[in-house]
């Protein structure tokens, strides 16, 4: 094939692999590859399993030969197929300067590359990583990201503020760096559900579901993965959420459904491309303009 056949929207996501499950590399490269793009998957870890179900032995490559291994790919024949980087889970501190670095390499190429960063380093409970992992992605990798998605309890641990509020989230967006910023378990305006909360310099919009009593775990990749492949696709920021959010949904809701203890995105694909459940989206009052944005 030569080089003009190839299509230039493959994305590089850079994460935790597990051998059974969906979560981490495994849950985005799926959607991603769903959604037409190529992917170039790197592991920062290699488990049997997510750790929700158990300790387990974790694999995680030295850090000269992760840093080894993205060298090369900085210097790769192919980076103009590259049209995205994500990141999400990082097994070592270290592997986060090595992440920036491909990130500037890429970028000082192809301006228009984007990088979405998904902070993996908690939840209500705290860090699940340690410190040092989380401020290095806090201080080398959030300032490069054009889009990030952290929970909220990772928007509060980055900020080094309480978010009690939507306002308090949205705030916190606005001064986390990156210009679009998707923030997941925000503040529900329905009883019993729960919401994620996009924020850029002028909108902000809410789009919330039903709580479902199911597999969470590799819903935070998930929602990253569709969210940056749905904005490569150019829809509006309001279209990208609620369809992001719909197909989270649903595919969460069908595993709970069949009592599995995991997403079953082989069984739910046509839910990553084709979503069909039903959420409320609001547009809420934007901290920087005093007026309904």
């Amino acid at each position: 094939m030569t080089g003009s056949a190839v299509s230039s929207n493959a994305v590089i996501v850079i994460s935790s692999h597990v051998v059974r499950g969906a979560v981490g590399n495994r849950g985005a490269v799926f959607a991603l590859e769903t959604l037409g793009h190529p992917v170039w998957a790197v592991p920062t870890v290699i488990l049997p399993w997510h750790p929700g179900h158990g300790p387990a032995k974790r694999i995680v490559p030295e850090p000269q030969q992760f840093d080894d291994l993205i060298a090369d790919l900085e210097r790769a024949p192919w980076l103009d197929e590259v049209s995205a980087i994500m990141t999400g889970y990082l097994g070592h501190a270290s592997q986060a300067a090595s992440v920036a670095r491909l990130v500037k390499t890429i970028k000082a190429r192809r301006k228009s590359v984007r990088y979405l960063c998904d902070p993996v380093i908690g939840d209500e409970k705290g860090l699940y990583v340690p410190e040092a992992t989380a401020t290095a992605i806090r201080d080398e990798l959030m300032p490069l990201a054009d889009i990030a998605t952290p929970n909220r309890f990772e928007l509060a641990w980055l900020a080094g503020a309480d978010l009690p509020d939507n306002k308090a989230i949205m705030q916190a967006a606005l001064h986390a760096g990156p210009g679009t910023m998707l923030v997941t378990s925000a503040h529900p305006m329905i009883a019993g559900g729960t919401g994620n909360l996009l924020v850029t310099h002028s909108l902000a919009l809410l789009a919330e579901h039903r709580l479902v009593n199911g597999p969470t775990n590799g819903l935070g990749d998930l929602t990253s993965a569709l969210f940056l492949a749905r904005t490569l696709s150019g829809l509006e920021p309001e279209q990208v959420l609620q369809r992001t959010t719909a197909s989270v949904f649903e595919i969460m809701a069908r595993a709970a459904k069949r009592g599995a203890d995991e997403l079953m995105l082989e069984a739910d694909a046509s839910s990553l491309s084709t979503p069909m459940a039903m959420t409320q989206m609001r547009r809420l009052v934007h901290p920087s303009k005093g007026i309904r944005a």
